[in-house]
């Protein structure tokens, strides 16, 4: 690319710009609210109670006022009997093609075992009809029968009903019986439930779990929310901090990794020495081969020297790089402590990530929710049967207007019965393309919310790099002089960055589902072509998020569009490749160290204190079911806040260090052409403005 031009009007962020990319941003409009609507149909057909209440295998709920099954409590979860069963009890009768339910709601759990067989044409009769559905009223009739073909002694567990398995004197039974009747006249152990008991237990277990946790965060939870404000002031101190030690933090990581390299360089030459003399160790890999057992290779003398080998090129392409590099990676510290200097003049950029976070969880609620209510849009649907020719059989009907309609009258034996649960509508048939839009558009307006936020800090630092009298000359309010920019002129160029971006990670999503179903097969071809795939669509991605963040910043600074943008930083990062490089690797070290320190700082610190450790406090400290539920909460809690303050810090580092390339590209130090970077910087480069004073 062509480097900048001097551009004597040029003072910073321009404020005389105009809106880019309106296409994009019409089509994001328009995507919302077709979002919207979505959502309102969603939240129109779908019960989410679905997802909370237990509900029959109809999809009714059980023991929910204003249902059919109000009084009642979901069934066992048993043996379930299918039409095969009933058809060898009742080999006369004609068995419809509507699917069995297994799941069915019952008064209270059933305390005897007891079969259909058994109870055909008994007293038990009249108590087995607790445990069928209300249509049961003949039990000749056996197409109109909804029952299970056995039930056995169950106790209640978390809403539904679970055999009584009990251990006596190491015997597992359940009530006072080693065996059952199946149904089919086999008898079976009862060893046989212990799988689905265990499950049930996971659930009891869960529940309790559940409580137990919830107790803990309320005697807990002030002493969270204070270890979370220690995270955060020393997330602040740390970054204060980084303008005075940062060169002595990056030279002592420097220094530790040439250490490390030596010393593992003498212990494979001391493994080599160790080894000589002793049987086998002189085989070649060559001639050893592939061996599963990686073990083997340790005790060949030619291991230990590829090793030493290869440690001693890193050493000394690590030590050759300091000694030409050495400039650039002082350019990097002096940019580091730059942006401590930024940040300190806008400390409203620390608080903005609060503003970002509230809006990403805003999509995230109507993501999570618009799903939940698709999910749950399924209706019972009833369907036509009958013994003899009907041309109505397999049509939908409803049971309500089902006995006054004309099939009655046409099929006197034909009967509305319960079919599937789902739908067959249009809506109910293009369910899954509405839920795969949900996810597209959850992407493309989270992007968009980040892409908002990396463009309003850009614009922000950006004010400040071009400030010649820092910070004389910034804007009074720089942060919401950018967000007011970004919003106004720029919401279709990050709408563009943002869709692109989206489009990637769903094509990603829909790799990773395919990789799921595939688990299954035994295509080698296609598992090695979808792994290829996933790998390079995240390469794609981490591209495109870095040159989007790039992107973004020559938005807020220039107001050019997307693609002009993007170009421009992409030519200006490659033709200052080196610099890039080193920058990226100084600042990641530093931002991992960071996050390290006050992580496992306040991390240990909140170990010490919940387990009762801390004398002083020792008596302060709240009595808990589980110590580490605090503990984890807070490192997680601190570890988002490290990165929050980060982010900033990144994007501050970031927008500098592009403004730096221009000002070196743009100006010369002359009286006309004035250097804009610090003083520590002109002095490093041994630049200086002629005939005017430092800022």
């Amino acid at each position: 690319g062509t480097p900048q031009k001097y551009d004597p009007t040029f003072k910073g962020p321009i404020y005389d710009r105009g809106c880019t990319d309106i296409v994009c941003c019409v089509l994001l409009v328009i995507a919302i609210v077709g979002y919207v609507v979505v959502g309102v149909v969603a939240w129109t057909h779908g019960d989410p109670r679905k997802v909370i209440y237990p509900t029959d295998s109809r999809g009714q709920f059980c023991g929910q006022q204003g249902t059919p099954n109000e009084y009642r409590c979901p069934g066992s979860a048993g043996l379930r009997v299918g039409l095969d069963d009933l058809k060898r009890s009742f080999p006369t009768t004609t068995i419809p093609r509507a699917s069995s339910p297994a799941q069915i709601c019952v008064s209270k759990c059933p305390d005897r075992y007891l079969t259909y067989l058994s109870a055909y044409g008994s007293r038990e009769l009249d108590y087995y009809r607790q445990f069928c559905v209300p249509e049961f009223h003949n039990p000749q009739k056996v197409a109109a029968v909804v029952c299970r073909a056995e039930f056995l002694f169950s106790c209640p567990v978390a809403r539904r009903c679970f055999p009584a398995i009990r251990a006596k004197k190491g015997v597992i039974m359940v009530g006072n019986e080693t065996t059952y009747d199946d149904g089919r006249g086999r008898r079976r152990n009862v060893t046989e439930l212990l799988e689905g008991a265990k499950k049930a237990n996971v659930v009891l277990e869960t529940r309790q779990l559940a409580m137990k946790i919830f107790e803990d965060y309320t005697v807990s939870w002030y002493w969270i929310i204070i270890g979370l404000v220690i995270a955060m002031v020393a997330s602040l101190i740390f970054i204060v901090l980084l303008r005075f030690l940062a060169g002595i933090m990056v030279w002592v990581m420097i220094v530790m990794v040439i250490l490390v390299l030596g010393y593992g360089i003498f212990h494979c030459y001391m493994e080599y020495a160790k080894l000589k003399g002793e049987a086998g160790s002189d085989v070649s890999l060559a001639d050893l081969g592939f061996q599963t057992d990686l073990r083997v290779y340790l005790h060949l003398r030619q291991t230990w020297l590829a090793f030493m080998i290869i440690l001693c090129v890193v050493e000394v392409v690590i030590i050759l790089l300091l000694v030409f590099l050495r400039k650039r990676i002082l350019i990097a510290i002096a940019l580091i402590k730059e942006a401590s200097r930024a940040v300190g003049h806008i400390m409203m950029s620390l608080l903005f990530p609060l503003c970002t976070f509230f809006l990403l969880c805003l999509c995230i609620a109507y993501w999570a929710s618009t799903a939940v209510f698709l999910s749950t849009s399924n209706e019972a649907v009833y369907k036509v049967f009958n013994e003899s020719a009907c041309q109505f059989s397999g049509q939908t009907c409803k049971p309500e207007t089902f006995n006054t309609s004309n099939v009655t009258k046409l099929c006197p034996d034909a009967q509305c019965l319960f079919a599937f649960y789902g739908g067959e509508t249009a809506y109910h048939k293009y369910l899954i393309v509405l839920q795969f839009f949900n996810v597209f558009m959850f992407f493309w307006l989270a992007n968009f919310v980040i892409a908002l936020g990396q463009v309003t800090l850009a614009g922000a630092f950006a004010s400040y790099y071009w400030a010649f009298k820092k910070p004389d000359d910034m804007p009074a309010f720089p942060l919401y002089s950018a967000f007011g920019r970004a919003l106004r002129y720029h919401t279709g160029s990050l709408a563009f960055g943002s869709l692109i971006l989206a489009i990637v990670q769903v094509i990603r999503v829909v790799l990773e589902y395919l990789d799921h179903r595939l688990k299954a097969a035994d295509n080698k071809f296609a598992k090695f072509l979808l792994s290829c795939l996933k790998c390079c669509f995240w390469c794609l991605e981490k591209f495109i998020k870095f040159l989007n963040r790039n992107a973004y910043i020559m938005i807020a600074i220039y107001g050019t569009n997307f693609c002009t943008s993007a170009r421009n930083a992409f030519f200006l990062l490659m033709r200052n490749i080196i610099r890039v490089a080193v920058l990226d690797k100084v600042t990641d070290f530093l931002f991992f160290l960071g996050k390290l320190l006050i992580v496992g700082s306040v991390g240990i610190l909140a170990f010490f204190f919940f387990t009762h450790r801390i004398k002083l406090v020792q008596d302060t400290a709240p009595p808990l079911n589980y110590y580490w539920v605090p503990i984890l909460t807070v490192i997680v809690g601190s570890y988002l806040i490290a990165h929050g303050f980060f982010s900033v810090y990144g994007m501050c580092v970031d927008t500098l260090f592009l403004c730096f390339l221009e000002d070196l590209e743009r100006n010369d130090g002359s009286a006309e052409k004035p250097y804009f970077m610090s003083p520590d910087l002109k002095k490093l480069l041994k630049k200086t403005n002629k005939g005017q004073p430092d800022a």
